[in-house]
């Protein structure tokens, strides 16, 4: 018998927080174009959201390929909600799970203290900020906007990976991360 590296129960779990996760995914993309029209500014604090499917994966299982794994799924389902982003989805995912396994995998998954998914965090919003700063001319917008724009882009993926932290602390103490028991 060959063991995966994730097993059919871990893939089940990471589905069903890739459903939840991605639904609140889609709607976030569906309010960004209001966000960018109302407060350009306050942008990371919405798409700070897509950081949870892998934070709230890897609190609950603690181990590798779970935050990659469901934020493709989280992205396929957030396509579904919003399927003009599906592209953007995909390509977040993708970016925030490769940064979240990153921070992982420098610990050799086993550093799992809080401070290390604040890392995290903390290199997602700088990526993000510094990103779509390039993409966007944040030079129209007063110098105020500008400065808070960076903040948020930082302070909004800090705030959901607090609130994945919570949901996936939750999840971990009802038992979803443990194993079952094997008859003989």
């Amino acid at each position: 018998m060959t063991r995966t590296l994730l097993s059919t129960r871990v893939l089940l779990v990471c589905a069903a927080l890739g459903v939840a996760t991605g639904l609140l995914g889609g709607v976030a993309g569906i309010l960004t174009p209001f966000v960018i029209a109302a407060a350009p500014y306050a942008y990371g604090l919405v798409l700070g959201s897509h950081v949870l499917p892998g934070i709230i994966a890897q609190q609950v299982f603690r181990m590798p390929l779970v935050a990659l794994t469901t934020h493709v799924l989280a992205a396929l389902v957030a396509s579904a909600v919003n399927p003009a982003w599906m592209w953007r989805f995909v390509g977040t995912a993708l970016l925030f799970g490769a940064i979240q396994e990153g921070v992982a995998a420098l610990t050799r998954y086993r550093a799992w203290g809080r401070w290390r998914f604040y890392v995290s965090a903390v290199a997602i919003g700088v990526v993000v900020a510094v990103a779509v700063a390039f993409a966007a001319d944040l030079t129209i917008l007063p110098t105020w906007a500008q400065v808070a724009y960076f903040v948020f882009s930082i302070l909004g993926p800090v705030a959901w990976t607090a609130a994945g932290l919570g949901v996936g602390s939750s999840l971990r103490h009802a038992g979803v991360a443990r194993q079952p028991l094997r008859s003989r």
